[in-house]
């Protein structure tokens, strides 16, 4: 059954994707992390990070993909991403016990550098929040969105085009540049990698477990776990 998906774009200098930190150390994922999508959609519509319940309604209202785009517009072959690793220094982190250090420490954190992702949306039944909504929030944001970090801007506007497809598959096939490794919970595939990325509400930034697919766009290379 053909549904509308919206296609964003994901582009910038630098983007970081929190994936699990050790509070000194901050790693970042290779791909969007669905706790860092989900925010950065909030932002686009004006959502407070503690506005739980129009939170929880945007969770509840998409699925999504992301693909890791590994070819350019021009149809030459992108280099892969590279990690580089900045430093803070950071008062009261949290000790192991929970309480906070009265001595400063420094923080070691990684981002991406030269990635580029494509995006596709496309609504749950009966969404509270709707896909009308969402490419308007996009084309004008209420809050200006960045790449996991607000050191990390975007090079490019989000939004990319708004087409029908089948699935997820079909919607990237039309997506320039149609090459990439797809990551998605809303996908089958034998490759499988397990991310904890979901938010939980809570005083505290806590996260639950999913399964994410991964598999190669049309034409693409085969699926690899990147996550490390």
């Amino acid at each position: 059954m053909l549904q509308d998906y919206l296609i964003l774009k994901l582009q910038g200098p630098m983007q970081s994707w929190g994936t699990h930190t050790y509070e000194d150390y901050r790693p970042s994922n290779l791909f969007p992390t669905a706790s860092g999508l989900l925010g950065l959609l909030a932002a686009c519509l004006g959502i407070e990070r503690r506005a739980w319940t129009r939170l929880q309604a945007l969770d509840q209202s998409i699925a999504f993909a992301v693909r890791a785009d590994h070819v350019s517009t021009t149809g030459q072959r992108r280099l892969k991403p590279v990690k580089i690793t900045d430093f803070h220094t950071v008062m009261e982190a949290r000790r192991v016990d929970g309480r906070p250090n009265r001595y400063p420490v420094v923080s070691q954190r990684e981002c991406l550098c030269d990635a580029v992702f494509t995006v596709a949306i496309r609504e749950i039944r009966q969404p509270e929040i709707t896909l009308d909504d969402f490419e308007a929030a996009v084309k004008k944001p209420y809050y200006t969105p960045f790449l996991g970090r607000r050191s990390c801007p975007l090079s490019r506007p989000l939004w990319e085009q708004r087409l029908s497809a089948v699935s997820f598959e079909q919607a990237f096939e039309r997506a320039a540049p149609g090459r990439g490794i797809v990551y998605s919970e809303w996908m089958t595939a034998h490759s499988r990698l397990r991310l904890r990325d979901v938010p939980l509400r809570g005083t505290t930034r806590q996260f639950a477990a999913r399964d994410v697919a991964m598999l190669p766009s049309a034409g693409g290379e085969e699926a690899a776990d990147v996550s490390e």
